[in-house]
């Protein structure tokens, strides 16, 4: 009987200490990482065909406050993540005009919470993107960043250089 009382003091002891576990800190402003970046043969909603691509990024914020409401509910911003097109031009990447037909919008996150005493968020997203014109000499690259809430911007991301017409994975 004795031994069992021991067992099971030392039991709750070890689990008492394995629960008290600092919280992990991270700072404030998100923080992204460039994963890959997929080409990939589509169509568009009228059947015609195109080339799709998908970006996926890691991505980590330290209060928790990533992504944007529903549009419907009022608010100041309206996206959340925002692109820099260039184009590979002599050998260089070189910034594309705002009229360039593949340069693309900036796009909404969707809000996240996460519940509890630990607000850091982690994960992945993946956005995708519809070519309708594009050329075989395209060879592309994106810079990113995100916005939170709070109004703290991410670093910047860059894809590796993205070949349009040959369907592959870009990886960092």
């Amino acid at each position: 009987m004795r031994k069992i009382k021991y067992y099971i003091i030392f039991l709750i002891t070890v689990l008492a200490l394995t629960s008290c576990r600092k919280l992990e800190q991270l700072p404030p402003a998100p923080h992204i990482s460039f994963t890959s970046f997929a080409v990939f043969d589509t169509t568009d909603i009228l059947g015609n065909i195109a080339k799709g691509g998908r970006l996926l990024f890691y991505f980590e914020d330290g209060d928790g406050d990533l992504g944007l409401e529903e549009p419907s509910k009022i608010q100041t911003d309206t996206t959340n993540m925002f692109f820099t097109l260039f184009r590979k031009t002599g050998g260089l990447m070189i910034p594309a005009s705002d009229n360039d037909p593949l340069e693309p919008s900036s796009y909404r996150i969707p809000y996240m919470e996460r519940l509890g005493q630990n607000k850091i968020l982690k994960g992945t997203i993946s956005v995708t993107f519809l070519y309708l014109s594009y050329y075989k000499s395209d060879t592309i690259r994106y810079d990113f960043y995100i916005k939170d809430r709070a109004g703290n911007e991410s670093n910047t991301a860059s894809t590796s250089d993205i070949a349009l017409y040959t369907n592959k994975i870009y990886a960092n």
